[in-house]
């Protein structure tokens, strides 16, 4: 397991301060969402060149840090349609830039039924989801051809919002340049908490061989909510977890969220003693 962090959660910087501050904490990844941590300069599509990747490749490199997600958390369900053209363009630069980056999958979400990215119970509808799969195609067709991988990440509160619909997507599509970014955490809601195990367990079964990255964070219960707080400080059993990644998924990046930075490095070290005692 290479363990990583976002790279929005450190103190605030300049991104090669980031990323030494990174190093420093012993992280061997990190999760890159361009526009969180980099405002010196654009990052709009136009300025994603090869020299812009290149520059940001051998940065990364320099510190020791592997690119885990290039971030691109953006709605494919928009319903308007103007909107929709710009976010798949977005998509689309993210995954050139991928390719020169040498990022190990561009990730995302899997959106809402609402210009507003916001739950509603539609989300959960067949509608929603063949219009998510539908917007999905041509984004994961382009991957194809540039050797990318991108990767979805299930919500409950999004469109693929269980295990079961993360599969049929997966199978819909049929492309081995879709996979999977499994976040525990986000397949639960105040509804179906309680059932974290069995539902994390269904999860492994379904998507197992389909996961390219893992997210770990940890929950509180707060108003009736669930609210993400850094690994090791909430309700979250990782063990088995651990276990899967250990025997299934050698050197996986697997990155923390929700730390700040005054417990980022306790949450990697809880974690690292997890793996280090699985068996």
């Amino acid at each position: 397991m290479q363990l990583g962090i976002r790279l929005h959660d450190i103190e605030k910087a300049p991104l090669p301060e980031r990323l030494q501050i990174a190093a420093r904490q012993g992280f061997a990844c990190g999760h890159l969402a361009l526009s969180k941590v980099i405002s010196e300069y654009s990052v709009a599509d136009s300025a994603l060149t090869p020299g812009f990747a290149c520059y940001l490749k051998n940065m990364f490199a320099e510190a020791g840090i592997d690119i885990a997600v290039l971030g691109c958390y953006l709605n494919l369900a928009n319903p308007n349609e103007e909107s929709l053209k710009k976010i798949q363009s977005r998509y689309l630069a993210h995954i050139r830039f991928a390719s020169l980056l040498g990022a190990g999958v561009v990730g995302t979400e899997t959106g809402a039924v609402n210009e507003a990215y916001k739950f509603e119970e539609r989300n959960h509808s067949e509608e929603a989801l063949e219009i998510f799969i539908r917007n999905l195609r041509p984004v994961v067709e382009y991957a194809e051809k540039m050797g990318v991988i991108f990767a979805i990440e299930p919500v409950f509160k999004h469109i693929v919002c269980n295990p079961q619909r993360a599969r049929r997507v997966l199978d819909e599509i049929g492309s081995p340049n879709l996979q999977i970014i499994f976040d525990p955490v986000n397949l639960l809601d105040i509804s179906n908490y309680r059932n974290r195990e069995q539902i994390i367990h269904e999860a492994v079964e379904t998507l197992g061989k389909d996961i390219a990255v893992v997210h770990i964070k940890d929950f509180i219960v707060e108003n009736e909510e669930l609210v993400s707080v850094a690994a090791g400080t909430g309700e979250m059993d990782y063990t088995e977890i651990i276990r899967f990644i250990k025997k299934e998924k050698p050197y996986i990046h697997a990155t923390l969220e929700n730390t700040v930075p005054e417990n980022a490095e306790a949450a990697r070290k809880y974690i690292q003693k997890l793996w280090d005692e699985a068996m």
